[in-house]
């Protein structure tokens, strides 16, 4: 990270992080295929903490509480891991310039997705079940980890997960769309009870 930030990840090259590391270009590429992978190291072990977490999941337990569960846990662990919040919003700020990263990150949730959709099978949940709830999860961690990245660092990842799914709850319900129509309510009755000044001179 610290050589990406110093030269930027274009200007970067394999071999430079490969001397960083005291590795040679060798051994640097038996843990990576490319540099872009260094952003994303770990990626498969968090599909498989997923994918473990949503299959351990009490057995009558519905399929998106499975999930929401998994991604809770997912979190705590996150903000216990020391360094790991400034690690991570470097990270995300670095992957936002550049269109390459971008798209090795869409690929890893898309990956992601389908690790959890796997695990929710193995539950017996069948399709399109398994894949929707999978999305929908997949949707409440990029909602929360972008909410968290750019919000107050006083606020822990878990928290912005748990308020991501107390959301998507609220819109299957249909409470978001009673909100809106509340939140329009109070402020039409006012705009009814001001006549225009055309209206008041038309009166007299």
């Amino acid at each position: 990270m610290e050589l990406f930030r110093e030269h930027g990840y274009d200007k970067t090259t394999v071999a430079e992080i490969a001397e960083r590391a005291g590795l040679t270009r060798r051994t640097f590429f038996r843990y990576f295929t490319d540099k872009r992978e260094v952003l994303f190291f770990g990626a498969e072990k968090l599909e498989a903490f997923l994918a473990a977490s949503v299959v351990a999941a009490p057995s009558s337990t519905p399929a998106m509480e499975a999930v929401a569960a998994a991604l809770d846990g997912v979190a705590r662990a996150s903000d216990e891991l020391p360094g790991f919040a400034d690690f991570a919003r470097q990270r995300h700020a670095l992957i936002r310039t550049c269109t390459e990263l971008r798209e090795r990150e869409l690929i890893k949730l898309a990956s992601l997705g389908t690790a959890m959709a796997d695990a929710l099978r193995r539950r017996g949940i069948a399709e399109p079940a398994a894949r929707l709830a999978a999305g929908a999860g997949l949707t409440v961690f990029q909602v929360a980890f972008d909410d968290w990245v750019d919000g107050a660092k006083s606020r822990t990842l878990r928290a912005h997960v748990r308020d991501a799914v107390d959301g998507l709850k609220a819109v299957a319900s249909g409470q978001a769309a009673v909100k809106a129509r509340q939140a329009r309510a109070k402020v039409t009755p006012t705009a009814r009870r001001r006549p225009s000044a055309a209206g008041r001179s038309t009166r007299r």
